[in-house]
């Protein structure tokens, strides 16, 4: 491995992630917050819910109730005034449905004088959800979704029908009171009714496109998950007022100013990546190879989020899986690496945040037997990276604003 370069990559991803934690964002959407004169109460939901709740109580002071509902090991401490659970994802569990409940057991009986302060990231569509289907199709249906390559649009589109509290329902649950929202964007555009399958945004997908989805993927559903496909969610809710703040495009930014700070010359090919991430770590590798004799040290950057399709059994996520197809073309190209890493820090299933490769990564791997393209067939990128040392692992970030890759050359 590259000692410097792996240097270099780690303070990229920690300035980018320090620049997009949401405590300063909380702070400025709540300027634009007034409470109404009954109860205030509050509702975070998401893999940042925690981060965002206590920036949000700091700033208000002690709230009349509250519920956090994030990932296992995304809960930091106690929050004054609020409940805080901790729930499966990407695929939901009996932690997500029970804490959900608790939410919707928080908000029932509201009057016009109430007002919910709904915090809201990406990850919420597992972890905030009350199923119109058995939670064991629900968690199947999640793992097609998943298996198949279906976007996160996809996946929410199918996901908003099976649900009491999608598509938003829960905004509707909480009438007559007001729903102030600010929400973390960790999909590409900002589609307000899709991240996190839209609790309390007026649903703008059709029954038609989700039935087109289930056929395109060949989803095996119930009889009573088909006929859910039918069932058309909110197209308007006069009770909530929106705020967006923190986006892939902060994040990229944030990786642009901190490739220039150390010297590289930073190149934003997008903030809108979305492919497979093996074609987009094989595509990151190819421009390294046409710039390699330029002479200047460079950095492109790419944010996004990638899909995988599962074929093997293996363990990793996109972004390592991203940062290990890159690696072959990247063989003996001196000064050259490529990482990619998710502002959440987690990727799949594992405990890293995503994966870094280098000029020497290939002929490590092929040292300890390991060939690429085998270990991508077997989905198991964490594995061999993590013989190489080429694992990003942050921990939980207290942030949820889409992935970076990075794409660096220091000839």
């Amino acid at each position: 491995m590259d000692k410097k370069l792996r240097h270099d990559a780690d303070k990229i991803i920690a300035a980018s992630i320090k620049a997009v934690l949401p405590d300063e964002a909380v702070r400025r959407a709540l300027e634009d917050f007034e409470p109404g004169p009954g109860r205030t109460l509050l509702v975070a939901a998401g893999k940042a819910a925690w981060q965002m709740a206590k920036a949000a109580v700091d700033a208000l002071g002690d709230v009349e109730g509250g519920v956090v509902v994030t990932k296992y090991g995304h809960v930091k401490g106690k929050i004054p005034g609020v409940s805080c659970y901790e729930a499966g994802h990407p695929v939901p569990d009996e932690n997500s449905f029970s804490a959900t409940e608790k939410a919707l057991e928080l908000v029932r009986g509201l009057t016009e004088s109430d007002t919910v302060l709904f915090l809201l990231s990406g990850g919420g569509s597992a972890l905030f959800e009350r199923p119109l289907v058995p939670g064991e199709e629900l968690q199947d249906i999640t793992r097609q979704l998943l298996a198949c390559g279906a976007d996160i649009v996809e996946m929410n589109t199918i996901r908003k029908r099976l649900s009491e509290v999608k598509g938003g329902r829960f905004a509707q649950a909480c009438a007559p009171a007001r729903v102030f929202s600010i929400v973390l964007s960790d999909i590409i555009g900002d589609p307000l009714d899709m991240i996190a399958s839209g609790p309390a945004y007026p649903d703008s997908s059709t029954c038609e496109q989700a039935k087109a989805i289930v056929r395109k993927y060949g989803l095996k559903l119930s009889d009573t998950a088909k006929a859910l496909l039918d069932r058309e969610n909110p197209k308007e809710l006069d009770n909530v007022a929106t705020r967006i703040t923190g986006s892939v495009r902060e994040l990229c930014a944030a990786a642009a100013k901190a490739c220039r700070e150390l010297g590289y010359e930073p190149v934003l090919l997008t903030d809108r990546l979305a492919c497979e991430a093996r074609e987009a770590g094989s595509f990151l590798a190819s421009l390294l190879q046409s710039h390699a004799k330029d002479g200047r040290s460079l950095a492109f950057i790419a944010g996004g989020e990638t899909v995988v399709h599962l074929t093997g059994s293996g363990l990793g996520g996109r972004n390592q899986e991203l940062a290990l197809a890159a690696a072959p073309g990247l063989a003996g190209l001196t000064g050259a690496a490529v990482f990619s890493v998710g502002s959440d820090g987690t990727d799949g299933p594992t405990d890293a945040a995503g994966g870094y490769v280098d000029w020497e990564t290939q002929p490590e791997l092929a040292g300890r037997g390991l060939d690429i393209p085998a270990v991508l067939k077997e989905n198991d990128a964490y594995h061999a990276l993590e013989a190489v040392g080429g694992l990003i692992v942050t921990g939980p970030t207290g942030t949820n604003v889409n992935d970076v890759a990075v794409a660096m050359l220091a000839p």
